[in-house]
């Protein structure tokens, strides 16, 4: 081979290598300082006297910042105007060594199976939910008219024996056949209030949104406590709104009658998992919650969100640290 078509071959692996250090060094940045804000996340929704509202939407926010390069999006729109930023070296010179040899292939190969396992996971759920839906629908038509309550269409049927919500973009409540005769009408309309804040919110979405994150963040500890905490304060932010229309009481004696299912929807699942928790926090003594609280609480994590967005941007907007 001559000699100049050599040098362009190496030129050409390179300039292949070095986009591909510089998209693995942005990775491991936007991770780094990721997992700083969830770890602060973490911290922040222990302080007491915050709702479980504000604590759930904190604990989305942090999840989105695993995946949503918001760094990126602002180091293109604005890069003319970021020369002031400098590379983070104690990441830059191991990532260029690691995506020179045998350890990048390998590393690619592990991630690949297992964000493929995750997703083969994920469609295997939602084909379940759908096959489920389709097999019982006509039966559910059939036997009892449903209602629409605060724009979110409530049905009835067989498909669940607790209460559900169904659909991503078009939500619905779905409540079993008979409940009625299990609970009195204060039981039913704590239920339904309960449910119909899951529709409101797109809590489906938001859980479909969160677990397409996780296939591809599968090795990361702190993705996984976001999914935990997030399960656990969608269901007290939830049972909150039923607390505030004085349906507390009412709600605790339908959870007790209802608390028998090991099969549900895609938010059921999770819902009876903390359901023994509920049941204590809503029996035990009332929840004190302050305005004073909930903004200090929000003041302090949109700090920390701030500061996690701008030091990604420091550390990888027009820099790289390529190694000589």
């Amino acid at each position: 081979m001559r000699p100049e078509v050599i040098g362009t071959v190496a030129v050409v692996e390179v300039n292949v290598h070095e986009h591909i250090a510089r998209a693995m060094y942005y990775v491991s940045v936007h991770l780094l300082f990721a997992s700083i804000v969830g770890t602060a996340a973490w911290v922040l929704t222990t302080i007491p006297g915050a709702t479980a509202t504000t604590k759930y939407w904190i604990w989305v926010v942090t999840a989105l910042n695993f995946i949503v390069p918001t760094g990126a999006i602002i180091d293109k729109l604005w890069a003319p105007h970021l020369r002031w930023a400098t590379p983070l070296g104690v990441i830059g010179e191991p990532i260029w060594n690691i995506t020179q040899g045998r350890t990048a292939a390998v590393l690619a190969a592990i991630w690949i199976a297992g964000a493929l396992g995750m997703l083969m996971r994920l469609i295997s759920r939602i084909r379940k939910e759908r096959s489920e839906a389709e097999v019982t629908g006509g039966l559910k038509k059939r036997a009892v008219a449903g209602f629409v309550a605060d724009g979110i269409p409530v049905s009835f049927g067989r498909r669940h024996s607790n209460p559900a919500v169904s659909g991503f973009i078009y939500p619905q409540v779905s409540l079993p056949i008979g409940i009625d005769r299990v609970l009195d009408e204060r039981e039913l309309n704590a239920v339904l209030l309960h449910e119909l804040t899951h529709a409101r919110r797109r809590d489906n979405l938001i859980r479909l949104l969160y677990e397409g994150a996780l296939c591809a963040l599968w090795f990361h500890p702190l993705i996984w406590l976001a999914g935990m905490r997030m399960a656990l304060y969608r269901e007290l932010s939830c049972d909150e709104s039923v607390v505030q229309c004085a349906h507390g009481e009412a709600l605790v004696s339908a959870l007790a009658k209802l608390a028998v299912p090991k099969q549900g929807g895609f938010l059921q699942a999770t819902a009876s998992s903390h359901l023994s928790y509920r049941m204590a926090r809503l029996a035990g003594p009332t929840q004190t919650t302050n305005r004073a609280a909930t903004l200090l609480l929000t003041s302090l994590f949109a700090a920390v969100i701030a500061a996690g967005i701008f030091q990604t941007i420091a550390h990888t907007a027009c820099c790289f640290l390529l190694k000589r």
